[in-house]
C-alpha cells in the first residue's frame, strides 16, 4: 500500500470532522443510544498494535512491510497474553488508566459492545471502509448500536477435525452430521490409544464458546434478540447433557478439561483424538511435518448437532482505535492496510486463519490450497454468536464457572443451568 498523498489526508481529515460534527449534535440532542466516543481521527506518527501473541509470525512481517513504507509512523506489536482472558483484562486496565501506551486494540468479536458503550474505543466513520465486501455476520460483531467501532480483521468459526483414516476404519464414507453418528463413529474405532471427542473445556473464554456451540447446536439459545438470558430449557440441557455425559462415558478425555485451544491441537497432532472441535487455523499446522502424526491424514467438516449439522460460535477478531491512543489518523490508515484484500490473502495462506473478506472464499487459487474453504464460509454463514451484552466479562464468567462445574462432575447440569440462568438475568437486567 502506496503512503497516502497530502490530499487524500486532507479527504479523510474533512470526513473524520464531518463524523464528529454529527456526533455531537446528536449527542447535544440526548440520544443516550449513542454510546462511546466519536472522536477526531488526527494526529500522524508512531502507534501500537495490542493483541495476543503473534503464534504465526506472519503479522509481524506485515507490521515490517507497514514501518518500511511509513518510516515516520512506525507500528509496535505489544504481546498480550495467548489466551483471551487475559488480552481483555489487560485491555481494560489500560483503558481504565486513560492509557495511550495502545493505539490499535485487536479486540475480540464479543468485546464491541462492552469497550464502545465504556467509551473506551473511538467511533469510526462507515465510509471509509467497503463494509458490502465482507461477510455480513462479522460486521455486525464491529457494530454498537448500529454505529460502527472497529473493523472486522479476522473471522473464526468452529469446525470439525476429523481423521479420515479412522473414519474409514469405522467403515464411513462421510463425517458425522449429528453428535449420535459421531459417537457412532467413536464406537467402531478399536484403538484404546484414541478418545472419541475433544474441545476447549478448560475455565476461560473457549468453555464459554463451546458451551454456546452446544446450545445453539440443540436448538437453544443462551441469550436471546432482546438481550433476555434464556438457558434453563430442554434445548440447553441437552447441549451441555451432550458434553457434560461425554466426560461421564470417558469418549471426551478426562484430560481435556485442562484443554485450551492449544492443547486441543497438541492431543489431536500426536494422534490422541478421531474428533475435535477447533478453530480453522489449526489445518496449517496440523498438515506441518515435525510433530505432528496426522500429516494429510485428517480433513474438516461443518460441526455436528443434535439433529444435524451444528451451529458453530462467531469468533473472531476486529480492530479498533482507543479513545486514549495518539496519531489516530495513522491508526485508521494502519487498520485499512491490515484489512485490505492484498494482507487478508496474505494472512489465509501463511497461517490458514479465516479472511473477512467474502470473495476470497471463492477464490479458486485459495480453494485449491485450502479445500475446506467452502466448507469454512458456509460454517461462517450459519455461525451464532456468544451473547451481545455490555458486561459480557461478568456475564462470561458466570457461564464458565457453571458450565466447568457441571462437566468436572461438581453440580448437576440442572443445577448447573438454574444457577446461570439466575446469575446472568441479575448480570443483564440492567443493560
Amino acid at each position: 500500500m502506496a503512503p497516502l498523498t497530502t490530499t487524500m489526508r486532507h479527504a479523510i481529515a474533512i470526513g473524520s470532522m464531518a463524523a464528529l460534527v454529527a456526533a455531537s449534535a446528536v449527542a447535544c440532542g440526548g440520544d443516550e443510544g449513542s454510546s462511546g466516543t466519536s472522536d477526531e481521527l488526527t494526529g500522524r506518527g508512531p502507534i501500537t498494535l495490542a493483541q495476543g501473541k503473534d503464534t504465526s509470525g506472519n503479522l509481524q512481517k506485515q507490521i515490517d512491510d507497514w514501518n518500511a513504507q511509513h518510516p515516520n509512523e512506525k507500528v509496535r506489536l505489544i504481546e498480550l497474553p495467548e489466551d483471551a482472558d487475559g488480552q481483555r483484562q489487560q485491555m481494560v486496565q489500560n483503558a481504565q488508566a486513560k492509557s495511550d501506551a495502545y493505539t490499535v486494540l485487536a479486540l475480540d468479536v464479543v468485546w464491541t459492545a462492552e469497550f464502545a458503550a465504556n467509551r473506551w474505543i473511538t467511533r469510526l466513520p462507515e465510509n471509509q471502509f467497503n463494509l458490502g465486501s465482507l461477510l455480513p455476520p462479522t460486521v455486525k460483531t464491529a457494530q454498537y448500536r448500529n454505529r460502527l467501532y472497529a473493523v472486522p480483521f479476522k473471522t473464526n468459526a468452529g469446525l470439525l477435525f476429523y481423521r479420515t483414516d479412522l473414519l474409514k476404519q469405522a467403515g464411513l464414507d462421510e463425517p458425522p452430521k449429528t453428535w449420535s453418528e459421531m459417537t457412532s463413529a467413536c464406537d467402531k474405532v478399536k484403538d484404546e490409544g484414541v478418545a472419541c471427542y475433544g474441545g476447549q473445556f478448560e475455565k476461560y473464554e473457549g468453555l464459554t464458546v463451546n458451551f454456546s456451540e452446544a446450545v445453539h447446536s440443540a436448538g437453544g439459545v443462551v441469550v436471546n434478540d432482546q438481550g433476555a438470558p434464556n438457558v434453563n430449557t430442554p434445548q440447553a440441557k441437552q447441549g451441555l447433557d451432550f458434553l457434560a455425559e461425554g466426560f461421564k462415558s470417558g469418549r471426551i478425555p478426562k484430560s481435556a478439561i485442562t484443554f485450551k485451544e492449544e492443547e486441543a491441537r497438541r492431543e489431536f497432532e500426536k494422534g490422541g483424538l478421531f474428533f475435535l472441535r477447533q478453530w480453522p487455523y489449526q489445518w496449517a499446522l496440523s498438515n506441518t511435518k515435525g510433530d505432528s502424526k496426522v500429516v494429510g491424514k485428517f480433513d474438516v467438516a461443518p460441526l455436528p448437532g443434535a439433529n444435524g449439522p451444528g451451529a458453530p460460535t462467531l469468533g473472531g477478531y476486529n480492530l479498533a482505535i482507543s479513545s486514549f491512543g495518539k496519531n489516530k489518523a495513522t491508526a485508521l490508515d494502519f487498520i485499512k492496510f491490515l484489512t485490505d484484500e492484498q494482507r487478508q490473502r496474505q494472512n489465509l495462506l501463511a497461517t490458514s486463519e479465516a479472511p473477512t473478506l467474502a470473495s476470497l472464499y471463492d477464490d479458486a487459487e485459495l480453494q485449491k490450497k485450502y479445500p475446506y474453504l467452502p466448507v469454512l464460509k458456509q460454517s461462517l454463514l450459519n455461525a451464532r454468536p456468544r451473547p451481545v451484552v455490555v458486561r459480557y466479562g461478568d456475564v462470561t464468567k458466570a457461564i464458565q464457572e457453571n458450565a466447568y462445574a457441571a462437566l468436572s462432575g461438581t453440580k448437576t447440569t440442572d443445577q448447573a443451568l438454574a444457577d446461570m440462568q439466575a446469575k446472568l438475568t441479575e448480570l443483564t437486567k440492567q443493560q
